[in-house]
């Protein structure tokens, strides 16, 4: 049988598949049933796919052992329930890191953001937990919020307790420098949620992918990491469309929904890596250091970043409230049939 050309065989290979060779791909889900088909490295979660992949019937048996859990350790209602939020988290951790062969990411609940100690205890719960499990945390990355007191946090997780962090909701500039400086593991910078705040707030409705804002914003920073060898790495995150996710190819890390996952695996485009260690060499970004004080008043000039992550930070704060909303239900259901 005749060999099949280089050429011919880049043509049979899916998007995904070309994506693979440049970048680590990492599936954004709480359904970790959606993810096996597609041989992600990696997987996110967040309270907003916690909260959907509860609502399956699916997933409710880890529900109901989380709640079991929470109950048998006691103590305030409150208490129980924060029990109850961290176990079922890990829970859903634990069966993707069935299905996966790198880490997963568990994020610190969105209403700490401004509080750093309780972040860092809390962050310290969740590893317990999976320690309990038997993970070693190298395989799990905690999710903190890209506030100054969240950054200061992962900083203290990194440097004290050898605990992974990958920081989120991140759209400013300032961010991610103050991320690099404080050597946290991985950063998400967000995309979709760029691209959809530029057309909220600009004539401009529609956006090429090399012309995208949150596009931009991520080579930007990723760039700036390459060019001046910070030991952080850059997972773009929040895709709207496979546009972006192929012009970000060749960065670290890039975090895809299942919807997504599933375009690019029936896409037979040639995707090429347009993010690279060499080109960041070249570029001609200055570096710069953030204190406290510097990085509050850079972020505050870039108002979709302020704007962006406030609103990310309430967004995933809501659906906490609508999880625990749903686990009251359940623990009173559980009480009374005793």
């Amino acid at each position: 049988m005749a060999s099949v050309s280089p050429d011919k065989r880049r043509k049979m290979d899916s998007a995904l598949e070309q994506l693979k060779k440049c970048t680590v791909v990492v599936a954004d889900t709480g359904d970790f049933n959606a993810i096996e088909e597609y041989k992600p490295q990696d997987a996110t979660t967040n309270p907003s796919l916690i909260l959907a992949a509860t609502k399956m019937p699916a997933y409710q048996h880890l529900l109901d052992q989380a709640i079991k859990y929470g109950i048998a350790k006691s103590g305030t209602e409150e208490e129980q329930v924060t029990n109850i939020m961290d176990k079922l988290f890990v829970s859903f951790g634990l069966e993707i890191l069935k299905k996966i062969p790198g880490r997963v990411s568990t994020e610190v609940d969105a209403r700490l953001s401004y509080d750093k100690n309780e972040m860092v205890a809390r962050a310290l719960r969740i590893i317990a937990l999976y320690d309990e499990a038997g993970i070693n945390k190298d395989r799990v990355l905690i999710k903190l919020s890209s506030t100054w007191e969240g950054i200061q946090a992962g900083r203290e997780l990194e440097e004290k307790h050898g605990v992974h962090c990958n920081m989120t909701l991140l759209f400013s500039f300032a961010q991610a420098v103050a991320c690099a400086e404080a050597k946290v593991t991985l950063i998400s910078p967000f995309v979709g949620r760029i691209m959809d705040w530029y057309k909220e707030n600009t004539a401009q409705k529609s956006f090429e992918p090399q012309e995208d804002p949150g596009v931009l914003s991520v080579t930007k920073i990723y760039n700036y990491y390459k060019k001046y060898d910070y030991a952080t790495v850059v997972m773009g995150a929040s895709f709207r469309n496979t546009g972006e996710v192929k012009a970000l190819a060749g960065c670290d890390l890039l975090t895809i929904s299942p919807g997504l996952l599933g375009e690019l695996k029936q896409d037979h485009s040639t995707v090429t890596p347009l993010l690279t260690v060499q080109k960041a060499k070249s570029c001609d970004l200055e570096k710069i250091h953030l204190d406290e004080k510097d990085f509050r008043w850079q972020h505050n000039e870039d108002r979709m970043a302020v704007e962006k992550l406030s609103d990310g930070i309430r967004k995933f704060a809501a659906d906490a409230v609508k999880l625990e909303t749903m686990i009251k239900e359940k623990m009173l259901n559980v009480k009374n049939s005793h």
